[in-house]
């Protein structure tokens, strides 16, 4: 028997004036998307703008659906926007805000399980990492590509055995 670590090294921020211009101008359009979200049902807004190698942003918002689990993530949404409408244009960066009926979260919230694993498989298509920013209203972090957010990860490796 064997016992390893996983370990994760990521970046911290206390604020925004701390990161990039770039990385500045894609939390403030996930800020906006999530303005945008329908969340009738958990009040849990989420926006989410993806940078495309090119400049091109896009974004996305939750979207609820009474017959749980129906709706579909922000991060899926820009995702899926993006490969959809820029074919051939990488993803480079993500970044993920969310917020509740009392404002923007103090902790930065984490894509789901789902969306791990569509931006894992868009990283791995691509070989070309995408960063996300997951921003909170107290700490901001920044990890370098999805991969690390998935570390015993499923790939099309898997399914020829």
């Amino acid at each position: 028997m064997k016992e390893k670590e996983i370990k994760l090294v990521y970046t911290e921020y206390n604020d925004m004036a701390e990161m990039s211009d770039e990385d500045r101008m894609l939390v403030g359009k996930a800020i906006e998307a999530g303005r945008k979200a329908y969340a009738p049902y958990s009040r849990f807004q989420v926006g989410a703008a993806m940078l495309l190698e090119d400049g091109t942003v896009v974004s996305g918002a939750n979207v609820e659906n009474a017959a749980f689990p129906s709706g579909s993530c922000a991060e899926k949404t820009a995702l899926s926007y993006a490969v959809s409408n820029y074919p051939g244009i990488k993803p480079v960066a993500i970044a993920v805000v969310a917020r509740t009926e009392k404002g923007l979260t103090g902790e930065p919230v984490p894509p789901c399980g789902n969306c791990r694993q569509m931006l894992l498989e868009e990283e791995n298509r691509n070989n070309t990492p995408i960063r996300v920013i997951l921003y909170g209203a107290e700490r901001i972090v920044m990890v370098p590509n999805s991969e690390k957010l998935m570390p015993l990860q499923f790939t099309r490796d898997h399914l020829v055995g």
